[in-house]
């Protein structure tokens, strides 16, 4: 114990003669991991981070969940319209539901229904390849509309937290007649801070998610309607 007390003031009186002399004190750096921002923002800012973390994981999941539905209904024969037209042609419906059946995607759905219909007016036919064409959208969009509440609500959440934080503070401060101590203090700004960023992170992955998907779908939708007149002008072509 006395070498203890020896030892702290042989180090503060090194310390107080390089300070006289002019010579800096090196100071201890202090790093902040993830971790510690994500796990020391008091219980309501750890409350609200795990609401954000799960909104980020279905967030994600539904995502590449559709990217890679997306990705596989734009997948298309070069030569499918071509076969179609040489099959329709030769009067063959049945092999051309049945090429329609091998694609599996909105673009032969969209071709096996208008096929379904040859002999009618061109009316009807083109009105029950809207109709499979709305449902194919949907089956596309399906989920999309998570990412974009997700876009906007994670920034109000994280502001929740904000407050909450912001509110901790003043009460800390409120209850100790002006004599808070700035550890309790900085604790609720803490907590302010923390679940706004994360907020945000969450918010503008999932913004960048559900502006990438629309802008996928809808180059299938224009395929999808390509398609559409395509095998209408091939039903006018005169015999």
């Amino acid at each position: 114990m006395l070498n203890f007390f020896i030892q702290e003031g042989a180090d503060i009186a090194q310390d107080t003669d390089s300070i006289a002399e002019g010579i800096p004190v090196e100071a201890q750096e202090k790093t902040l991991s993830i971790m510690d921002l994500l796990l020391n923002g008091g219980v309501a800012g750890q409350i609200i981070i795990g609401v954000l973390f799960i909104l980020l994981f279905v967030a994600v999941y539904i995502y590449f969940e559709r990217l890679f539905a997306i990705k596989a209904a734009s997948k298309m024969d070069n030569n499918f319209m071509n076969q179609i037209k040489d099959n329709v042609s030769s009067g063959n419906i049945q092999a051309a539901k049945v090429l329609c059946a091998q694609n599996n995607t909105p673009v032969s759905h969209l071709t096996e229904k208008g096929i379904s219909r040859i002999g009618s007016p061109l009316e009807d036919i083109n009105t029950a390849i809207e109709n499979a064409g709305r449902l194919e959208v949907y089956k596309l969009e399906k989920n999309v509309s998570v990412l974009a509440t997700i876009a906007g609500a994670a920034p109000m959440i994280g502001f929740l937290g904000t407050v909450i934080g912001m509110v901790l503070a003043f009460h800390q401060l409120a209850t100790s007649s002006g004599q808070a101590e700035m550890g309790a203090l900085a604790e609720g700004i803490y907590t302010a801070m923390t679940t706004t960023v994360a907020g945000l992170i969450v918010g503008i992955i999932a913004y960048m998610g559900y502006n990438h998907l629309v802008v996928r779908t809808d180059k299938v939708v224009h395929q999808m309607e390509a398609t559409a007149v395509d095998f209408l002008d091939m039903l006018n072509e005169p015999v």
